[in-house]
C-alpha cells in the first residue's frame, strides 16, 4: 500500500542583499554603478526579476528563476499541530536544514457541512503559509481534494455520502459539483502566495496516488486540471504521484501533470526510474516520498526505525546526488522498517528529488484519524509520532539530529541553535467520578430527540458526521435462552456497545465479534450505542458508510421499531458540560459507557504533558472542552495521550471529561506525566514500553 507523504531535498540559492539607502544609484559613481548592472544586482523598473519555478526538460531538472535547483523538503500537517505551535516545528524544520515544506489540505477539516466554511483558529491554513513564507520555506502545496494521509476519509468530507449511490473521486456529476465548489472556495486562496505571484508556493500536487483507485477516470483528472489552471494559471507546476506500477501510471497521470513516483523497497532504482521515464521522458526524476518512520494502528506493535538507519540512507542518496549531477532518490516503505531495502543505484538521467514523511507527524485529536483496510480494518491510533525526526510533541530527535549532520555534510546549516524541546511536566494523579451512563444523559446529546425507523439508519442517512449513534429498541418476545443478537457480515461499522436493560452485555466490532448471545423478556430495552473509529482514507473503499449497515437479528430474527439518536458529545462538552450540570444520581457499580469528570490545577505552568489511563480499557477524553482524542488502553500500543499546554489553564481549574466505552477502574483515576508511553500492546507475549 502506497502512501504520499515525504521530505524534499534541493539546494538553495544564494542571497545577495540589494543596495540600501545609502548605495542608492543616483549617489554612485560610474564604476560602482556598472559593477552592479553586470553583476545583475540592480533591478530597474524597465526590466524587474521574473520570479519562476519551472520544469527544464533538456537538462531534466528544476529551475528556479532560471538556476538549476533542488530541494530538501519535511512534512508538517497544520492540522495535527495546535496553532501556538506552528512556529515552533517550522522553525526546528529550518534550522535542520530543509528549505521546503510539503502541505496537504484536508477538505473536510474546512467544509464541515456542505457549503460551512471554517478557515479559523487551528483551519486558518492562511496563517499557517504566510507563516512558512516567514520562516523563508518554500512549500509545495497537496491540496487534493483526496489527500490519504491517514486522515479521516483521506480529507474527502462525510457529507459527500449523504448522497448514498455517490461515486467518489470520478467524473459523476454529484461528485464533481461538491469538488468545484470547494475548489472555488480553496484554490483563490493560494494564488497570491504562488512564488510566480511573489509568494513561496512552488508547486502544487493534483489528486493524489489516483492510479490506485479503481476509477481509472481520465475525465476527473482532465476536469481537476482544467480548474486548477483556471483559478492558479498557466504557470504554476501542477504535477501528480503514483507508484511505479505500469497500470497505476497509466491510470493516475495525465498529459499536463508532470509524473511523480514513489517505489517500495528492495525496487531497482534504475528500473523505478524507468517507469517514470516511460510516462515522463525528460525532465527531473522526481520519487515523492521518503519515509523516516511509520504509522501505529490500534493492536499493532509500535513502529520506529533506526536513526542511523534513517541518515545513512539519506547520506547515500544525497552522495548519489552529488556524483551525477545532484541526483537524489528515495524510496516508499511498505513493510516494517527492518525489511527495507537499500536504494542506491546508478541514475545518470539528472537531478532528482525527495521528500520526508513525516519530519513532524502530530497528533490525531478529536476524531481526525482515518483507517487503512489490509484483510480488515484498521484504525489508525491518537498518536501521529510516526517516529519522526521531530516527536509527537515536537522534539527534536536523535533522528533529528542524525538527519541534520547529514544534511550539514552537503550544504551550510542556518545560523543559530535548534530550538530546544518544549517543557513538560508531570502533574501526577488526578482523581475521576462517574458522572452519568451514556443512556441516562441522552435528553443532553441528543437535545431533538430520537428519530424513527422501522429499521436502522447509517451516519449518512442521519446525517452524522463522526462521534456515535444510540440505536434503542425492545425485545419482542421473551428470550429465557441464550439467544444470538448477530449482525450481517461487514454491518458494524465500527464498534457497537451493547445494552440490555442499561447493563452492559458486551462489543459487537467490525470484522471481528458480531454476535453475542443475551437473554431477556418481551419489552426488555435493547440499545447499542455505535461508534465511528474513523472513515477508510486509502484504496478503493473510501465510500466508507458509518452506523448499523444492515439490520440486527435475534436468532435470525429481524429486530425492528427503533428509536435512533445521534449525539452531539462535543458541543455540549465544549459548552461546559457536564461540570456546569446539577449532579447525577449513578449506578456507581455499572460497567459499559459513562462519562467520569474531575479536575486538576496546574502549579502555575501551562507546559506539555502525557495522560496515562491505568486500568481503563478505551474511550475519548476532554480537558477544558477541547477532543484530545480516543484512548484504547486494552489494546494499544499507545498508553497515553498528548496533552499540549496550550489546551490548559493557569490560575484556575482544568476541567476533564471523559467518555469511558467499556469500564472504568474501580478507583477511576488519571496519570499525567512528562513522557509518552507508545509501546504496550496487552495479548502479546513481549511488552515494551517507550
Amino acid at each position: 500500500m502506497s502512501f504520499s507523504h515525504h521530505v524534499v531535498v534541493m539546494a538553495t540559492s544564494s542571497f545577495v542583499p540589494s543596495p540600501g539607502p545609502a548605495e542608492h544609484p543616483a549617489r554612485m559613481g560610474l564604476p560602482a554603478l556598472a559593477l552592479l548592472l553586470a553583476a545583475g544586482l540592480l533591478h530597474t523598473q524597465a526590466s524587474p526579476p521574473a520570479r519562476s519555478f519551472q520544469l527544464d526538460y533538456e537538462h531534466n531538472c528544476f529551475r528556479k528563476d532560471g538556476v538549476p535547483f533542488r530541494y530538501i523538503s519535511g512534512s508538517i500537517h497544520y492540522a495535527r499541530v495546535p496553532r501556538p505551535a506552528w512556529r515552533d516545528r517550522l522553525l526546528k524544520m529550518y534550522m535542520s536544514g530543509l528549505s521546503t515544506v510539503q502541505v496537504y489540505i484536508p477538505w473536510n477539516y474546512h467544509e464541515p457541512l456542505p457549503g460551512v466554511y471554517d478557515f479559523t483558529g487551528n483551519r486558518d491554513v492562511e496563517a499557517f503559509l504566510d507563516l512558512t513564507a516567514e520562516l523563508g520555506l518554500l512549500v509545495i502545496l497537496r491540496p487534493g481534494p483526496y489527500i490519504c494521509a491517514e486522515w479521516e476519509m483521506g480529507g474527502l468530507p462525510a457529507w459527500l455520502l449523504w448522497k448514498p449511490d455517490i461515486k467518489l473521486r470520478t467524473s459523476n456529476p454529484a461528485y464533481l459539483a461538491a469538488v468545484d465548489s470547494w475548489l472555488h472556495i480553496l484554490l483563490p486562496k493560494i494564488k497570491p502566495r504562488l512564488y510566480q505571484q511573489g509568494g513561496n508556493i512552488i508547486s502544487v500536487q493534483v489528486e493524489n496516488e489516483y492510479g490506485s483507485y479503481y476509477a481509472c477516470d481520465y475525465g476527473y483528472l482532465q476536469h481537476l486540471l482544467g480548474s486548477f489552471r483556471a483559478l492558479l494559471g498557466s504557470e504554476v507546476l501542477l504535477f501528480t504521484t503514483d507508484s511505479t506500477r505500469v497500470e497505476e501510471l497509466r491510470c493516475g497521470t495525465l498529459r499536463g501533470l508532470y509524473a511523480t513516483v514513489d517505489f517500495g523497497p528492495g525496487s531497482n532504482v534504475t528500473e523505478a526510474f524507468g517507469a517514470q521515464r516511460r510516462v515522463e521522458p525528460k525532465g527531473p526524476l522526481v520519487n515523492s516520498e521518503y519515509y523516516t518512520g511509520w504509522l501505529d494502528y490500534w493492536g499493532g506493535a509500535h513502529a520506529s526505525t533506526s536513526a542511523a538507519w534513517v541518515a545513512r540512507g539519506l547520506e547515500n542518496m544525497l552522495q548519489l546526488g552529488a556524483n551525477i549531477n545532484m541526483q537524489v532518490v528515495s524510496w516508499q516503505r511498505a513493510q516494517p522498517p527492518g525489511e527495507w531495502a537499500s536504494p542506491l543505484a546508478f541514475i545518470p538521467q539528472g537531478p532528482g528529488q525527495q521528500g520526508l514523511y513525516m519530519f513532524h507527524g502530530g497528533t490525531n485529536f478529536a476524531y481526525w484519524s482515518g483507517a487503512d483496510y489490509k484483510d480488515q480494518y484498521k484504525p489508525v491510533t491518537t498518536s501521529y509520532d510516526y517516529d519522526a525526526p521531530l516527536s509527537e510533541a515536537g522534539d527534536p530527535t536523535e533522528k533529528l539530529f542524525a538527519i541534520r549532520t547529514v544534511i550539514s555534510k552537503f550544504q551550510p546549516l542556518p545560523a543559530g541553535p535548534m530550538p530546544p524541546a518544549t517543557p513538560k511536566y508531570a502533574y501526577g494523579w488526578v482523581a475521576l467520578r462517574k458522572y452519568a451512563d451514556v443512556l441516562d444523559v441522552l435528553e443532553v446529546l441528543c437535545p431533538s430527540g430520537p428519530i424513527q425507523s422501522q429499521f436502522p439508519l447509517t451516519f449518512e442517512a442521519l446525517k452524522q458526521v463522526h462521534g456515535f449513534v444510540v440505536y434503542h429498541t425492545q425485545l419482542p418476545w421473551d428470550v429465557p435462552d441464550p439467544a444470538t443478537l448477530g449482525a450481517p457480515p461487514h454491518s458494524i461499522c465500527d464498534r457497537g456497545y451493547v445494552m440490555l436493560q442499561k447493563e452492559f452485555q458486551g462489543v459487537l466490532e467490525r470484522d471481528r465479534q458480531t454476535a453475542l448471545h443475551v437473554t431477556g423478556r418481551a419489552g426488555d430495552t435493547l440499545d447499542i450505542l455505535l461508534e465511528n473509529m474513523g472513515r477508510i482514507s486509502f484504496g478503493a473503499n473510501t465510500s466508507d458508510f458509518k452506523g448499523l449497515l444492515g439490520n440486527l437479528s435475534l436468532n435470525s430474527r429481524p429486530l425492528s421499531n427503533w428509536l435512533i439518536y445521534p449525539l452531539d458529545i462535543d458541543t455540549a462538552v465544549q459548552q461546559g458540560w457536564p461540570h456546569t450540570a446539577l449532579p447525577k444520581p449513578s449506578s456507581v457499580g455499572r460497567v459499559g459507557p459513562a462519562f467520569y469528570t474531575g479536575t486538576f490545577e496546574t502549579p502555575g505552568i501551562a507546559w506539555d504533558t502525557f495522560v496515562k489511563f491505568p486500568g481503563w480499557s478505551k474511550g475519548l477524553l476532554w480537558i477544558n472542552g477541547f477532543n484530545l482524542g480516543r484512548y484504547w488502553t486494552r489494546r494499544g500500543p499507545q498508553q497515553t495521550l498528548f496533552v499540549p499546554g496550550s489546551v490548559l489553564h493557569v490560575g484556575h481549574p482544568n476541567n476533564i471529561t471523559v467518555l469511558e466505552l467499556e469500564g472504568a477502574p474501580p478507583t477511576p483515576l488519571l496519570l499525567f506525566l512528562d513522557r509518552p508511553l507508545y509501546n504496550r500492546t496487552l495479548g502479546c507475549s513481549t511488552m515494551a514500553t517507550q
